[in-house]
């Protein structure tokens, strides 16, 4: 039984056959039926984004690889890489609610950290790192904006410690600005006294103002936002920029053009700007650019930073922080699931026969010590290729019947992916089997597979009678030699079929007659054989005068991965299926026959 919280980070399970989701707890919510769903955050795998964003992701690593210059990613080998790819993932700012009883473990989910070596995640088990942010509807890929700033580029360089009696030859005019004198000739209660006048000229220069009157249409009101820091930095300002003169000061807050406003962002913002504020900080959190990007577009990002920092000492702030700190209360802490032991549906069992274990001939395999199973010859694992396991589950479409071993089912289904990488990923080098064919078949003496099993259902086309008379009845609407050449064009088998009801009756019952073939005897075509022998094969073609074969270096052929493999995924390819290679050898006897056949229909 596993304990899970609030930002655990857990596995789902959505399909018996797929792998499992990874999502990070939010809230434990208790429905009126009496479960318990989970609001999660979706993590996404790169198996779940297109091809485009992928080509992007690998885009952002290099360059940040190349950024660090660490070639730690160059130097491991292709299966590290191959696997490291399914430790990343991809955070989203998506939210589902899934029921907790479909969760299936715990796992760890941190944000890539530049001076963490990318090889500590394969040395751990449910590790995993994401470094970018997707967002499923508009298809994008973005840098997450909480990354760790570490290194030349964000610390600041420290200068040596000066020693004694030695002076410093900077300009400290220009690296610094006083903007207040602790040791002034004013005293604190003098200071005081000018701050407080400071803050009714605050409070008059407001019911002057005509949209100060209608924000603050009371005295109070008007006095407590008088009141605030803005209004104190600026005295302040004013007293040192006028020498702590307390005359001077004062005359500088009520100038020719009357009294001088201060106001801060609490002030200037709207109720209703307000309101959008505490909208977007409730969806996004301390998401700054996206809160103005979607809610305060024409406010700027710097007055929305001093407006959160101000807006966190309101009543309002409190009062909604005591609000969430009920409502936590009441809801779920914690959830307990008890450990998932049910089958799989893709489970092999190992009670049938080996000859019809997943339809692959002579697929047992020993099990567990005491099973009792006999080995035997099968088609092997699609990932680690090997023949023996004590458990097997049936993987990928149900007409390839591939199948994998315990160990790797169990690494698909948590990292998405398989150990080794495939034809699509990279080539790998399949086991050398003499025994086997390529389709995993034993082989007799001479060489030919011995079927154990029919792996595939056979099958036939069988046309109606009624379809044979269409096509000669409706040749004129069927035009069999246009469509055999455009295969792609639609044909419209209803108006055919009501075309050829309406002629049927006309036409007269009987057989039809093929036309009599006048074949020549076989004397005669001894007889053209004879006179017309077989050409000579012909000399190879040679530019530039004779060619020594001896000083010709053998074209070494490139070897052919997965040679006997008895696996679906390692297919050979194209030119070894129709044998492209000999074609050339073929020619001068191709032209022969062409010729025989010539006279035959001439026959």
């Amino acid at each position: 039984m596993s304990e899970n919280k609030y930002h655990d980070y857990v596995y789902f399970e959505n399909s018996s056959s797929n792998p499992l989701l990874i999502r990070r707890i939010e809230e434990l919510n208790k429905t009126a039926n009496g479960n318990v769903e989970a609001k999660v955050v979706c993590f996404y795998r790169r198996r779940d984004i297109s091809s485009t964003l992928i080509a992007l992701a690998d885009k952002h690593a290099r360059e940040l690889e190349e950024e660090m210059e660490n070639s730690e990613m160059a130097d491991l080998p292709e299966k590290q890489k191959h696997q490291l790819r399914h430790r990343e993932l991809f955070l989203s700012r998506q939210l589902e609610s899934l029921p907790a009883t479909h969760i299936r473990g715990k796992c760890c989910v941190t944000l890539l950290n530049e001076t963490e070596a990318l090889k500590s995640y394969l040395d751990r088990e449910d590790a995993f790192f994401y470094s970018l942010v997707y967002d499923p509807q508009q298809k994008t890929l973005l840098a997450d904006k909480g990354e760790i700033r570490i290194g030349n580029k964000y610390q600041a360089d420290i200068t040596d410690l000066l020693k004694e009696d030695e002076e410093d030859g900077r300009d400290l005019a220009k690296l610094e600005e006083r903007v207040w004198d602790p040791n002034s000739s004013l005293t604190e209660k003098q200071i005081d006294q000018f701050l407080v006048v400071a803050r009714s000229v605050g409070t008059f220069a407001r019911a002057l103002d005509c949209s100060s009157s209608v924000r603050q249409p009371s005295l109070h009101m008007s006095a407590a936002a008088a009141s605030r820091d803005i209004t104190l930095f600026h005295a302040m300002d004013t007293l040192h920029a006028n020498g702590y003169d307390m005359t001077r000061a004062i005359a500088a807050l009520v100038p020719q053009g009357g009294p001088v406003l201060c106001r801060d962002e609490m002030e200037e913002w709207s109720a209703s700007e307000a309101n959008l504020f505490e909208e977007a900080l409730e969806k996004y959190g301390k998401d700054f650019t996206d809160i103005q990007q979607d809610f305060l577009p024409w406010k700027s990002l710097t007055s929305i930073i001093e407006y959160y920092y101000m807006w966190k000492t309101t009543d309002r702030y409190v009062q909604q922080k005591r609000l969430k700190a009920a409502e936590a209360e009441s809801k779920l802490k914690q959830v307990y699931i008890p450990n998932y032991n049910k089958p799989n549906p893709n489970q092999l069992s190992n009670n049938v026969k080996p000859a019809l274990l997943n339809g692959a001939a002579g697929a047992g395999v020993p099990g567990p010590p005491g099973s009792g199973q006999t080995p035997g010859l099968g088609r092997a694992c699609e990932s680690c290729y090997t023949s023996s396991s004590y458990q097997w589950y049936s993987w990928g479409p149900p007409n390839m019947q591939c199948r994998l071993c315990a160990s790797c089912w169990t690494y698909w289904k948590k990292y998405g992916g398989l150990k080794m990488p495939t034809r699509l990923d990279g080539e790998r080098p399949g086991p050398n089997r003499n025994s086997t064919s390529p389709h995993g078949l034993p082989l007799r003496h001479s060489g030919s597979p011995k079927f154990a099993v029919k792996t595939r259902q056979a099958f036939y086309l069988q046309t109606t009678g009624l379809t044979r008379v269409a096509r000669r009845l409706c040749q004129d609407i069927i035009r069999p030699r246009y469509m055999a050449r455009h295969p792609y064009l639609p044909v419209n088998t209803a108006a055919i079929k009501a075309e050829c009801a309406l002629r049927l009756p006309d036409k007269p019952k009987k057989l039809l007659q093929h036309k009599p073939i006048d074949r020549k005897p076989l004397e005669s075509v001894v007889r053209y054989l004879e006179a017309h022998p077989r050409p000579s094969k012909p000399e190879p073609l040679t530019h530039g005068g004779s060619i020594s074969t001896g000083s010709l270096t053998p074209i070494k052929s490139s070897p052919i991965l997965n040679n006997g493999s008895p696996t679906i995924l390692g297919k050979r390819t194209y030119e070894q299926h129709n044998g492209l290679d000999g074609l050339c050898l073929l020619s001068p006897l191709l032209n022969s026959i062409g010729k025989d056949i010539h006279f035959f229909k001439q026959c």
